[in-house]
């Protein structure tokens, strides 16, 4: 057994029974998936979160690696997918604590101890809320947001980093008034649900493509314009216009088409095409 906790939690916790008075950890419930949940609770007068995976049996791992995917066994993939991202300077969560119990990976139980990001909503909330606001902020706004995620997607991709779930609505934002919101303003996203996070030497083309696909799925509601597009794989590609349609447009069309088709099999209507 190994736990790791932050000086502000140790304090509340005693040294033999810690780790079975976090995995029974009770609060408010986020998600309960099998066998993993996720808890926010108190303590010492601060919010936080905790993910708890019990043990998966290995009847789960080998339905996992005979359908081609890697199982998500313990919470310890979250945490080192944290620090990476913190190493990075990619807004995230920050650990503060972290335990596992068990070599077997079908018979671990492990936890993973973060801040709770208070007064935040997710990307996908606000696009949902931007209908209201003048014409010319949200297209400001809808520029800011799209540098900064393609920015995310570029350092993670170029790192080896690649997230499996990449949508809007993991990605947070303080909330505010948003008709009072300037470009002077500074926007901080972070990005979350990093529990099937994968980590490499480098990304394979297949999945970099799959969090683009998500990406643009998640923001085909949003009224994304062609040149919307256009900006984000600028930024994303660290190329020119002319280069972009030189040497990406196929692979630009591809995860266009597939983003679609992921739209159609979701919501069972044909996705928004972009405003020209």
């Amino acid at each position: 057994m190994w736990i790791n906790l932050d000086p502000e939690l140790v304090k509340y916790y005693s040294e033999e029974s810690a780790f079975d008075q976090l995995m029974n950890c009770e609060g408010e419930k986020f998600r309960h998936i099998k066998t993993r949940r996720t808890i926010k609770f108190e303590c010492g007068g601060k919010n936080y979160f905790i993910k708890i995976h019990r043990a998966c049996g290995w009847r789960e791992v080998w339905k996992n690696w005979f359908a081609f995917k890697r199982p998500v066994t313990s919470a310890r993939m979250e945490w080192e997918a944290i620090d990476k991202l913190n190493s990075l300077n990619v807004p995230t969560l920050s650990v503060l604590g972290r335990g596992i119990r068990g070599k077997a990976p079908a018979k671990q139980e492990s936890f993973v101890i973060t801040e709770a990001l208070e007064g935040m909503i997710s990307l996908e909330q606000l696009t949902q809320r931007w209908g209201n606001l003048a014409f010319q902020k949200r297209v400001y706004l809808k520029r800011e947001l799209i540098r900064q995620v393609a920015n995310i997607a570029k350092t993670i991709h170029s790192n080896g980093l690649n997230h499996r779930d990449f949508y809007l609505c993991h990605f947070l934002v303080k909330d505010r008034d948003w008709s009072q919101w300037q470009t002077e303003d500074s926007l901080t996203l972070h990005l979350i649900d990093l529990h099937r996070m994968q980590i490499r030497s480098s990304v394979p083309k297949r999945w970099w493509i799959k969090d683009l696909t998500g990406i643009l799925f998640s923001s085909l509601d949003c009224g994304l314009t062609r040149n919307d597009l256009l900006r984000f794989s600028k930024i994303y590609w660290g190329c020119s216009l002319r280069e972009l349609c030189q040497e990406r447009s196929n692979v630009l069309w591809r995860v266009y088409q597939k983003a679609r088709r992921l739209y159609v099999s979701i919501h069972s209507t044909d996705a928004p095409k972009l405003v020209t």
